[in-house]
């Protein structure tokens, strides 16, 4: 695969001026009448670093320059601007039409400003997107088809085709399959593949096999579908399902793929530890061999409480989120190596659903700010890890993030602001609804979404495929 050329990015540094962040300075507008001026700020423009204006056009474009005037000019001093988080693995699908507001919430303080439910979805895409076109959101939405959802409903294979091809008609972003939860046949696997190379849309795969013995024989099996479908293939998560014993050799053969044609990419998030709910067959019997851990290694995610047999049991007939001890996934081995590759993103693989009785990853709430500082910590350029977070999953989703994920002269307005002193993430397992650290400033659209630590304009729009 050859790599994307990935336009302006950006970066922490400290400039010459006092001002906190933040401030207004009074300005006027100028006669193509911006609303915003960022300046003082750090941009990773023409593959540099610079101090240049960041301005916003009364369409919610980008405009670049120096000196430029708006009826509000925010001083950002110190902090870096960078295109707005994008976010492939957001995950929202259990009752979204309840849970968006606080979810989005959660994502949109972590510097998210697009969250994409790539991993499910929905298998109802088109009224999926005519319910959240009515209701105002604070970031940008979007998903794929959800086809575990429709195999769980019956049917032949050549009714599940209809329906995922019904969804990609409606404008679902891609295609998306867990073989791990829902085990299923290499030919009808490919059958769904084939229908996303059709509509020139991602397949988003969760491998089959996360076990020291056989994790390698899953990324075998996803090159093997991009080779015989065409498709372009996303493995989820690599780091907690296909990597975890021996990442440099399934990155060598995703990297082979991509030099003989193909296109893989693939993501991680930036946590040594995985959380699952327990009735997903990760739990099944052996789970203590496969993992080397036991019952009192699991944690009940929004509580301190460690599990017994007598509690695995009983939370397993229920919607129980558990996490696993912390280095069962060691970030040296894992994340780190992983990200070293072109094709290897960001991606948080949560969201945060419940504000009482949480009970979920804290990368739904973190991923972003969590991998900005892990960055910083094993001196990652910062260049680098931004476009890890931004224009590398915006291009897995073009012609629909069009304009988006790129800080460039017309571009779509969707930025971040932040601080690299004190960036970081602060949710945990114990208590995983907490705002990130040094996270400034959030523009959706053209429209300030957070600011000093305040939920502000809804201005998200829905990311949808054209058909």
């Amino acid at each position: 695969m050859k790599r994307r050329k990935f336009l302006q990015l950006t970066i922490p540094a400290v400039a010459a001026l006092g001002l906190p962040a933040c401030t207004r300075i009074v300005g006027s507008v100028e006669p193509q009448s911006l609303s915003i001026v960022l300046r003082g700020g750090k941009v990773f423009y023409k593959r540099q670093w610079q101090t240049i204006d960041v301005g916003i056009d009364s369409n919610g474009r980008l405009r670049l320059g120096t000196n430029l005037r708006a009826s509000d000019t925010i001083n950002v001093n110190g902090k870096t601007i960078s295109p707005g988080f994008v976010d492939v693995l957001a995950d929202n699908s259990m009752d979204p039409d309840i849970t968006y507001d606080t979810f989005e919430k959660y994502k949109v303080t972590d510097g998210v400003t697009t969250a994409l439910q790539m991993h499910g979805g929905s298998a109802e895409c088109g009224p999926y997107y005519q319910r959240f076109a009515k209701r105002s959101h604070l970031i940008n939405y979007g998903v794929s088809t959800f086809v575990m959802v429709i195999r769980g409903q019956g049917g032949s294979v050549a009714i599940r085709k209809k329906l995922v091809e019904q969804n990609l008609a409606e404008g679902a972003l891609g295609v998306s399959h867990s073989l791990e939860y829902q085990p299923t046949p290499y030919e009808e696997v490919l059958e769904y593949a084939k229908l996303a190379k059709k509509y020139e849309r991602p397949f988003f795969l969760h491998l089959r096999y996360s076990s020291n013995e056989k994790e390698l024989d899953g990324v075998d099996e996803a090159v093997q579908l991009a080779k015989d479908s065409g498709a372009h293939v996303h493995i989820d998560h690599l780091h907690s399902t296909g990597g975890t014993f021996h990442m440099e050799s399934a990155l060598d053969r995703i990297r082979a793929a991509n030099e003989q044609g193909m296109t893989i990419t693939t993501c991680v998030y930036p946590y040594s530890y995985w959380a699952t709910y327990l009735y997903n067959r990760r739990f099944d019997p052996g789970w203590q061999q496969r993992y080397g851990i036991s019952y009192g290694d699991l944690r009940l995610v929004g509580s301190s409480e460690r599990l017994t047999p007598e509690s695995f049991a009983r939370y397993r007939k229920s919607s129980k989120l558990v996490a696993t001890p912390e280095g069962i996934m060691p970030l040296e081995k894992t994340v780190d190596v992983a990200l070293k590759e072109s094709f290897c993103m960001i991606a948080s693989d949560g969201g945060i659903q419940f504000e009482s009785h949480a009970n979920s990853h804290p990368r739904g709430a973190a991923c972003f700010a969590t991998a900005l500082r892990h960055a910083i910590e094993i001196n990652l350029p910062m260049e680098l890890i931004i476009e890890k977070m931004t224009s590398l999953p915006a291009s897995v989703v073009r012609p629909a993030m069009k304009d988006r994920g790129v800080i460039e002269d017309g571009a779509i307005a969707d930025l971040t602001v932040f601080d690299p002193a004190t960036v970081r993430g602060n949710a945990t397992v114990e208590n995983p609804n907490q705002f990130s650290s040094g996270i400034e400033l959030v523009i959706v659209s053209g429209k300030v979404a957070y600011r000093d630590g305040k939920l502000r304009d809804k201005a998200g729009v829905e990311i949808k495929a054209s058909s």
